[in-house]
């Protein structure tokens, strides 16, 4: 009979965890070479066949909304935008409009074309079109945006104590630019 060596098997297992945990890591990786993996409930807000990816940002801000007497009405967003997930190396800020604007003096100010809910306890994400592009620089190419992997930021639920209150809900997201193929 033989003995079986424990710290083999140890080794043996540790290899297959490695294996196994990285496969995902990978798969993820290979999608964000041309922007995020999307859930299936999300497909809608795919960026259009044959764009590329241009810029990805990471999103830290506040949504901003006001209180009409009855209801919260959305009135922007506030946000900086951010070279990684870390929020390290400013890139630039995300306000009304929706404008985004880079360091660099580009802009591109885009509108909704659809949307989707992964998580009912965040902002939906959203697929937009771009409206406007200015100066030079990282957005003025960009003619679609995702926003994707978002948290927090919705409407209060509590009715607001004054006409014109204005409530500003902590949220984070990620901003994927895109430009279409020529």
């Amino acid at each position: 009979m033989e003995i079986i060596n424990i710290k083999k098997i140890v080794t043996c297992l540790a290899l297959l965890s490695v294996v196994l945990l990285a496969s995902p890591a990978l798969v993820s990786a290979r999608a964000a070479d041309n922007g995020p993996g999307l859930p299936p409930m999300c497909g809608v807000i795919a960026a259009p066949e044959g764009s590329q990816l241009l810029f990805h940002t990471y999103a830290l801000g506040v949504q901003i909304y006001r209180w009409n007497g009855v209801r919260w009405n959305f009135v922007g967003p506030e946000a900086r935008l951010y070279a990684d997930a870390n929020y390290r190396g400013l890139v630039g800020t995300h306000y009304a409009g929706p404008t985004w604007e880079s360091n660099s003096g580009s802009t591109v100010v885009a509108s909704r074309v659809e949307g989707c809910t992964p998580d009912a306890a965040a902002i939906q994400w959203l697929l937009l079109r771009s409206v406007s592009n200015g100066g030079s620089g990282i957005f003025d190419k960009a003619d679609h945006i995702q926003r994707v992997n978002t948290a927090g930021g919705l409407e209060p639920a509590a009715p607001g104590s004054a006409v014109g209150e204005e409530k500003r809900v902590p949220y984070t997201a990620e901003y994927y630019f895109y430009r279409s193929q020529d």
